[in-house]
């Protein structure tokens, strides 16, 4: 009889660990989907938190090399993120720039990136922080539009349709660098 109450036990035993594993294993799933809900809000990319509004490209007369491009940049997630270079299919070379007061003479400058901060904006704007499209490809033609593709820290990307207008350029001399 003690083979047989010995293998009685075993089978208790072992149903009584396979349930207690299938329990675990249901406890442990909704834990698991939560934090996985979790990860994407605390981890989101910049280009789902930063939004261009108000885009647009410089027309420029025929046979201009370069143009630029303004927009502000609207950030509603709860970190700060930076653009850190563009491009775009009308233009060689894509650079962000600044402009800077030297001694009354307003000069262009070419920068590493465009801080945009949480819950912040950043203004891309004539005489100001812009998008220096330079060997243009193209004519930039009133009415038209430009891509522009902005390239941030996080390895994300955001296309932003720009409508080419017309702009008034800023008073002052302007020097480029």
């Amino acid at each position: 009889m003690k083979p047989l109450l010995r293998a009685a036990l075993l089978g208790v035993l072992i149903s009584v660990t396979a349930a207690c594993q299938a329990e675990n294993e249901v406890a442990k799933k909704p834990a698991e989907a939560s934090q996985a809900q979790a990860a994407p809000a605390a981890s989101a990319k910049a280009a789902d938190a930063v939004k261009a509004e108000n885009p647009f490209v410089r027309a420029v007369p025929p046979g201009q090399p370069n143009s630029a491009a303004f927009m502000v940049l609207v950030n509603s997630g709860d970190v700060a993120h930076q653009v850190v270079s563009a491009s775009s299919p009308v233009a060689n070379t894509v650079e962000l720039h600044t402009h800077t007061n030297n001694n009354g003479v307003m000069e262009m400058r070419q920068i590493s990136q465009i801080d945009v901060p949480a819950q912040g904006k950043a203004e891309l704007t004539p005489g100001g922080l812009h998008i220096m499209l330079i060997e243009l490809r193209q004519e930039l033609k009133v009415g038209e539009s430009v891509a522009v593709t902005l390239n941030f820290a996080d390895g994300s990307t955001s296309v932003v349709d720009a409508p080419i207008q017309e702009v008034t350029p800023p008073m002052g001399g302007m020097k480029h660098h």
